[in-house]
C-alpha cells in the first residue's frame, strides 16, 4: 500500500436546522480551506434535498466554488444521488467541473440516502437502487467509450447520446460508488472497476463487519466482468473529535453531539445509520465503545484508524465524517491535531523523525564530549596565539 490519504466526508450535518443557512454554508467552505492548508488530500460533498440538516442540494456547484478557494485538495461528490438525474447531464457537468478544477474532481455516486428526497420525485428506495445500476452503466459508457448511447432508463430516454468534451483527467476522473452495509455498492464498484466509498464503515456493527466481505464482493464482480479493483481507491468514512486530553474532547462535544444523534434517531429515515444513547455520556461511550469513531486524543484516533486497517485488510483513504459535535474553534483544533499527530503515522512521516531523535539520544554523550573537546582545543589554541604574540 502507498501512503494513506486523509480527508473529509461532508454531507454536511449543519444543525440545528434553525441556524442561518448562509453562514453554515460559509463555515463549510472555510472548513475545506482549512483542510487544504493542513495538507488533507480529499473532501467529498453530499447531495440532499429535505430534512433541514444536510443542506447542500448540488455538490457539483458547491465544488466548483470551493475549487476557486483551495489549491491542492481534491474535491468529490459524496455523493451525487444518480437516480434523481439524467445520467448524460451528470457526466457532462462533471467533465465541466473537472476542467475548472484542472483534474481535482472526483465523482461519487449513490442511490440517495434520504427517502424524503426520492419521495418528492415519485421514487422509493428500491427503485433508486435499481436506477443507480442503470444510470452508472450509462455514465461509465459515456466516459470510457466514443460509441453513442441509446437507452430508456425508466426516468430518462437517451438517443445517440455522446459527450462533446473529454475529461481534463486522463482517462477520466476517479469514480466511486457509495456503500453502507449491503453488497449493492461493492457489487457495482467491482463490475465497473471503480472505487468504493464505505460510508457506513463504522456507523453500524453491520457496516464494520461487512468491510472484509465488501472487498471480496468487489474482487468477485471485477473478475466476472474482466476488471480489476484497487485498494487505493477504497475510502472508509468515520466520525472523530480530538483534543489534547480526553476530558477536553468530552467537554467539547457537549456543544452539539446530542443534535447529531437526534437527527439519526428521530429525523432522517436512514436506519442503516443507527445510533444509540440517551444522554451525553452514553452517546460518547457509544461512539468509543462500539468502535463507531473516536472522541478523545490523537492516540485514540490512531488506534481507530489502525482498527479499520486490520478489519478491512487495507484501504486507501480515511475520511473524517463532518459534524458539528463541537463549536467551530474546537472543531478546527481537532482537524489540526489529526493532521499533526495522526496522519504522519499512516503516511510514512512519523517514524523517520522518531528514529532520528532516538539516534541522537543514543549518541548524545559521545557527541557532547567531542563538543567539549573541541571547545577546549580552540581555547588552548587561542591561548597559545596570545602567548606567542607577547
Amino acid at each position: 500500500m502507498n501512503k494513506m490519504r486523509f480527508g473529509i466526508f461532508m454531507p454536511p450535518f449543519n444543525s440545528p436546522p434553525t441556524q442561518n443557512a448562509t453562514t453554515s454554508l460559509q463555515r463549510n467552505l472555510e472548513t475545506l480551506q482549512l483542510m487544504d492548508r493542513l495538507g488533507y488530500d480529499e473532501a467529498w460533498i453530499g447531495e440532499h434535498h429535505s430534512a433541514g440538516t444536510e443542506i447542500i442540494a448540488d455538490p457539483l456547484t458547491f465544488i466548483a466554488h470551493a475549487g476557486a478557494l483551495t489549491r491542492s485538495i481534491k474535491l468529490g461528490t459524496g455523493v451525487v444521488s444518480l437516480p434523481y438525474h439524467n445520467p448524460l447531464w451528470i457526466a457532462d457537468r462533471a467533465i465541466l467541473v473537472d476542467h475548472l478544477l484542472r483534474g481535482r474532481l472526483m465523482l461519487g455516486v449513490g442511490p440517495g440516502s434520504l427517502p424524503t428526497d426520492s419521495a418528492m420525485i415519485g421514487l422509493n428506495p428500491t427503485q433508486t437502487r435499481e436506477l443507480l445500476e442503470t444510470n452508472l452503466e450509462v455514465v461509465m459508457q459515456l466516459l470510457t467509450s466514443d460509441e453513442p448511447v441509446t437507452v430508456d432508463t425508466g426516468t430518462h430516454k437517451l438517443i445517440d447520446a455522446r459527450l462533446h468534451l473529454r475529461p481534463y483527467s486522463v482517462p477520466h476522473f476517479d469514480v466511486s460508488v457509495a456503500a453502507v452495509a449491503s453488497p449493492t455498492g461493492p457489487r457495482l464498484a467491482g463490475r465497473h472497476g471503480v472505487g468504493l466509498l464505505s460510508i457506513g464503515a463504522t456507523l453500524s456493527a453491520d457496516g464494520f463487519d461487512a468491510l472484509a466481505h465488501h472487498w471480496n464482493v468487489m474482487e468477485e464482480r471485477a473478475a466476472t466482468f474482466g476488471n480489476t479493483v484497487d485498494r487505493e481507491k477504497w475510502r472508509l468514512v468515520g466520525p472523530m473529535h480530538i483534543a489534547e486530553t480526553r476530558e477536553q474532547a468530552y467537554k467539547d462535544v457537549e456543544h452539539g453531539i446530542e443534535q447529531w444523534f437526534n437527527y439519526f434517531k428521530k429525523v432522517a429515515a436512514f436506519p442503516q445509520m443507527a445510533v444509540d444513547g440517551g444522554n451525553l455520556r452514553e452517546m460518547i461511550d457509544f461512539i468509543n465503545g462500539a468502535g463507531i469513531g473516536a472522541i478523545g486524543t490523537p492516540d485514540d484516533a490512531r488506534a481507530q484508524v489502525q482498527r479499520l486497517v486490520d478489519q478491512s485488510g487495507g484501504f486507501g483513504a480515511m475520511l473524517l465524517m463532518a459534524h458539528e459535535w463541537a463549536n467551530p474553534e474546537a472543531t478546527r483544533r481537532s482537524f489540526e491535531l489529526i493532521a499533526q499527530h495522526v496522519m504522519p503515522e499512516f503516511q510514512g512521516q512519523g517514524w523517520p523523525t522518531r528514529n532520528a531523535k532516538q539516534r541522537a539520544m543514543d549518541t548524545r554523550s559521545g557527541h557532547a564530549e567531542q563538543q567539549n573537546q573541541a571547545v577546549a582545543h580552540m581555547t588552548e589554541k587561542y591561548q597559545k596565539e596570545i602567548a606567542n604574540k607577547s
